[in-house]
């Protein structure tokens, strides 16, 4: 005869394996959605709006969606030297750079993130920005789900398209309306350096009035671009 202990952790499990199938189920649909689907708003949006209203502060925002033709080669070019040269080739986690994080921090100096185009465009879409161990997790499963599901063309697209560039400033193209007047597909090198150089601290710095620090690495970017062969490196995506 089953006691109540037995049959409650019975439930227990059922309801997780229950929840479980669940969550990869709607994880892949929403994956396969918005491999074709432009994405209305993104988790860090949504998880900054919530923070506003908290604050009592004004909750609006900018924010258009444009494809990925509609985009700055330069911009696309400035991203990748900046962020992740090693994006076309890697699956989804560049292992070279999270041994070098761990090698460093072993030799003392502070753990720095390793993170990829492909692991930050999961967390933009799906998860929140806090950095703890479950968000890693569910953070690797996404961006194992959209390396295999998506193009790193489209993976690229939706990086750029969902980036926080400023307070309340959300891709290429209200960045480029925001800092220069101009169109996301009409930005210039010097222009795209810039904005790549803001990403770290983009509620904090300005692209439009770079400060020594974004300055400095924004002729780094340039230097970086040229090195890669310039926005030829792009035909390197697929």
């Amino acid at each position: 005869m089953s006691s109540p202990f037995s049959n409650t952790v019975r439930v227990a499990r059922k309801v997780v394996a229950i929840a479980i199938v669940v969550f990869v189920l709607l994880s892949v649909l929403t994956v396969l959605l918005f491999r074709w689907v432009p994405i209305p708003v993104s988790s860090v949006m949504v998880e900054r709006q919530i923070e506003a209203a908290v604050a009592g502060r004004s909750t609006g925002y900018r924010y258009q969606w444009v494809s990925y033709e509609d985009i700055s080669p330069q911009l696309k070019l400035a991203v990748l030297a900046s962020e992740d040269q090693r994006f076309p080739y890697h699956h989804g986690f560049d292992e070279h750079q999270m041994a070098l994080a761990w090698r460093n921090w072993r030799a003392g100096e502070a753990l720095r993130g390793a993170s990829t185009i492909s692991q930050q465009t999961a967390k933009n879409v799906w998860l929140w920005t806090h950095s703890d161990l479950a968000r890693k997790g569910v953070e690797a499963w996404f961006t194992l789900l959209i390396e295999n599901l998506w193009s790193k063309q489209r993976i690229l697209e939706v990086y750029l398209n969902l980036a926080e560039w400023g307070d309340g400033v959300y891709g290429a193209q209200a960045a480029a309306r925001y800092y220069f007047h101009t169109d996301a597909n009409a930005l210039s090198a010097q222009q795209a350096a810039l904005l790549a150089s803001v990403l770290p601290a983009p509620r904090h710095w300005s692209a439009s009035r770079p400060n020594a620090r974004v300055a400095n690495h924004s002729r780094w970017v340039l230097r970086q671009m040229r090195q890669l062969g310039g926005t030829r490196y792009l035909d390197t995506l697929h």
